[in-house]
């Protein structure tokens, strides 16, 4: 499908009214406060809208309908069957507003429209409709037992799940959380993150238009230290879903402490190392790769491979290769579909990418490419995207996630000294390695201590392909059958006679 010119995404952005308000138990309402706040696209700095601003009470009002909603079995006790026709109806309705939500999305967070329009929102109506299509595909389990018992080990929702997701990829990220929730018979509370709340506060209404029973998913925007937190010490929540920073990660655990010890599952940062050895089988693709794994949103993106590891015979000729590609990225403005990255989020993660670049040179790495503030006349927040030599493993830019256009590039002599600098962070997203030796593919891919490893390749995957971290990056896992881990429980049911 071919995607509509700048001259039309920007008509329409200037038309534009999004719905701002809340959505609880089947309506759009203001927060009973009765406060809001502004909504901002990072390209321009400019308001798009105002949006209510949830706090507490609208929490318990949410739960409330949502538990309301749970309890009745008007979805948790439907046939599989009707609610898969549901499920399946919503994934339509999120594909035919297509050209609305890839707008909202490239408005909200300066993606660029064509990857708003051909990657985001088709990806979320795939993840709706692959777990949609799962519902009538959950089997039980029945137990070796004597002759006059019957053992039956059946799967159950858990209740009321608050799924809190973040602002680099608003819609995906909801629907990995809203398509196995909702396809196990839980009911949802979603916060959107408070710098993207538009397609998560749209796409409500879709739900209940495609059949979803009032109450069933609730949408709260709001701040972190309010409505998530909220939400985190709800006695009635039974269950988070969270992708975020790894700090926020630490707070929900906290939270499930505090009060019910609700189940939370945890997909938080990253420091991914990208591992470039001397028998690469094609260094162009690798390059390409390197490239797109730390540039692609602009850097935004937990995964992100900001570490390149690279032997060091074939240093001088990665790192041409990836410096020249970043040069020729030029971040323009979102709405134009030629543009190929867009802005950062916020102008607090902006100063904050610039004081990582900062910190960069003063400790000792080299600027190969870019390394400056980008368009400075457009009001937004944009940054070249930056390409780091001479770094070393101890150096802030090496060690902490920036979530930002920056590479830093660690040279090595020897694939053990590689996998050594690989494994030694916190974190344990992901990782990737390119090497033409078989045995050797077998060793790295084990020894990496990371949730999803890539070999020749990069950022590679389908929703049948669980994800998820080690180590501080987290625990369950997104995507294929094994997200439903996080939202159902194991019951054996002994029958006698």
């Amino acid at each position: 499908m071919s995607i509509p010119q700048a001259s039309v995404w920007r008509e329409r952005a200037a038309n534009l009214r999004p719905e701002g308000r809340a959505f609880i138990n089947g309506q759009y309402v203001q927060a009973r406060s009765g406060k809001t706040f502004p909504t901002i696209n990072p390209a321009t700095g400019q308001t798009i809208a105002q949006i209510a601003e949830c706090d507490a009470e609208d929490v318990d009002l949410a739960v409330k309908s949502a538990r309301q909603a749970f309890e009745s079995g008007v979805w948790s006790r439907r046939a599989p069957a009707e609610r898969k026709a549901v499920m399946l109806r919503f994934a339509e309705l999120i594909l035919a507003h297509r050209e609305e939500l890839a707008l909202l999305e490239s408005l909200d967070v300066g993606k660029p429209i064509t990857n708003a329009y051909n990657g985001d929102i088709v990806s979320a109506a795939t993840c709706i409709q692959w777990y949609g299509e799962a519902i009538d595909k959950l089997y039980g389990e029945t137990a070796p037992a004597a002759p006059d018992v019957t053992t039956m080990i059946v799967r159950e929702p858990i209740g009321v799940v608050a799924a809190v997701v973040p602002w680099n990829y608003p819609l995906s990220m909801a629907s990995w959380k809203l398509g196995p929730a909702l396809a196990a018979g839980n009911s949802v509370v979603l916060k959107p993150a408070e710098q993207s709340p538009l397609t998560a506060i749209r796409i409500a209404a879709l739900a209940c238009e495609a059949g979803l029973p009032a109450g069933v998913l609730n949408v709260l925007p709001g701040f972190g230290e309010t409505a998530g937190r909220a939400l985190g010490l709800h006695m009635d929540v039974d269950g988070v879903g969270f992708t975020g920073s790894t700090a926020v990660g630490k707070l929900f655990m906290q939270y499930s402490g505090q009060s019910n010890i609700k189940r939370v599952g945890l997909e938080c940062g990253g420091k991914s190392p990208h591992i470039v050895l001397d028998d690469c089988p094609d260094l162009d693709a690798a390059a390409r790769a390197v490239a797109a794994g730390i540039f692609g949103n602009s850097g935004q993106v937990c995964n992100a491979g900001s570490r390149l590891i690279v032997q060091a015979s074939i240093r001088d000729a990665l790192l041409d290769k990836v410096a020249a590609i970043a040069k020729d990225l030029v971040p323009g403005d979102p709405l134009d579909p030629a543009t190929r990255m867009g802005a950062i989020v916020s102008q607090s993660q902006y100063e904050s990418v610039l004081s990582y670049i900062d910190a960069g040179r003063a400790d000792g790495a080299s600027v190969i490419a870019g390394g400056r503030a980008a368009n400075r006349d457009s009001g937004g927040y944009f940054i070249e995207p930056t390409v780091f030599d001479g770094v070393r493993n101890d150096m802030r830019i090496a060690r902490e996630e920036i979530f930002g256009p920056v590479l830093s590039a660690i040279t090595v002599n020897t694939p053990e000294e590689a996998i050594a600098i690989a494994n030694d962070t916190i974190y344990g997203l992901a990782a990737a390695v390119w090497t033409s030796n078989v045995t050797r593919v077998q060793q790295m891919s084990r020894a990496l201590k990371a949730g999803v490893v890539w070999v020749n390749c990069f950022d590679r995957g389908t929703m049948s392909s669980p994800f998820g971290g080690f180590k501080q990056s987290g625990f369950g896992r997104d995507k294929s059958m094994h997200a439903f881990d996080k939202y159902m429980d194991w019951k054996a049911i002994w029958i006698a006679g």
